[in-house]
C-alpha cells in the first residue's frame, strides 16, 4: 500500500483482495478473507463511505441481484505509483526538449539493466515453471502483485499482474510496457511463446500474459527480432 496512507490491517487486506481478485461480492470477499460474508459487508460498507469501494447490481439468478464490490479510483490510489506524476512530468520534458530517440534510448537503457537483472537471479533455473514462478516474485516484491498458474488445459501458463506501479510512466510512454513484454520473453526462454492477453492501459483490470511452448515450425520471439533487424 502507499507509505503515505496510513496503515489499517483489517482495511489493506479489503483492499488488497479486490486489487488481486477483482470485483467480488461480500460473500466472495469473505471467502478469500476467511471471515463471514456479514463482516466482510461491514468492513466495505465503511469503505465506501471513504469512497474507496464502489458497488453495482448485478442479477445472479434467480431472486435479488447481487452487490459486487471493486476498487474507486481513490482505491486503486492507495496502492504504489512510483512517484508517477514526478515521472510522467520528466517522461513528457525528455521529449520535448531532448526528441523522440532520447525516450528511446532511456527506454532501451532501463529494458537493458532489467534484463540483466532478472537474468542474474534466474542463473541456474531450469525449468520454465520454476522460471515463471521466480520471475513472479521478483515482480511482487517490485510491486506488480504478481502471481501465476497453469491454465485449465494444461498446456501453458497465465502470468498476472495486480498492479502496475509505472501506470502513469506507461501511460506517457507506451514503450515501456513494450519493453517490459520483450525482458520477458527473453528471460523466460527461446522455447516459449509470451503473448499479452489482458492490459491495464487498455482498460483492464490487470495484465495479464499467456505462456506456453513454442509449437513446431512457430517463430520464436528471437526469429521474429531478428526478421525485424534484418529490415531495417
Amino acid at each position: 500500500m502507499n507509505p503515505a496512507v496510513k496503515s489499517r490491517p483489517v482495511a489493506d487486506r479489503v483492499l488488497h483482495a479486490l486489487k488481486r481478485h477483482g470485483p467480488l461480492t461480500a460473500t466472495e470477499l469473505g471467502e478469500q478473507l476467511g471471515t463471514t460474508g456479514e463482516a466482510a459487508r461491514q468492513q466495505l460498507l465503511k469503505l465506501a463511505a471513504e469512497d474507496l469501494v464502489g458497488a453495482t447490481a448485478e442479477p445472479k439468478g434467480v431472486g435479488r441481484p447481487a452487490q459486487t464490490w471493486h476498487l474507486t479510483d481513490a482505491g486503486h490510489g492507495r496502492f504504489p505509483d512510483a512517484h508517477a506524476n514526478l515521472t510522467a512530468d520528466l517522461l513528457r520534458t525528455i521529449r520535448t526538449t531532448l526528441g523522440q530517440p532520447a525516450l528511446d534510448l532511456l527506454i532501451a537503457t532501463r529494458e537493458t539493466e532489467t534484463r540483466r537483472t532478472y537474468e542474474a537471479e534466474l542463473k541456474g533455473v531450469g525449468r520454465v515453471e520454476d522460471r515463471i514462478a521466480r520471475l513472479a516474485e521478483m515482480r511482487a516484491r517490485e510491486g506488480y502483485m504478481a502471481e501465476w498458474h497453469r491454465t485449465e488445459d494444461g498446456r501453458g501458463w497465465l502470468f498476472v499482474e495486480n498492479h502496475c506501479p509505472i501506470c502513469v510512466a506507461a501511460s506517457a510512454c507506451q514503450g515501456f510496457c513494450r519493453s517490459e513484454l520483450d525482458v520477458f520473453r527473453d528471460v523466460l526462454g527461446p522455447d516459449i511463446t509470451v503473448e499479452r492477453e489482458e492490459h491495464i492501459l487498455m482498460g483492464a483490470r490487470r495484465c495479464a500474459y499467456r505462456i506456453a511452448p513454442v509449437s513446431d515450425g512457430q517463430p520464436t520471439h528471437r526469429d521474429r527480432k531478428a526478421t525485424r533487424g534484418s529490415r531495417r
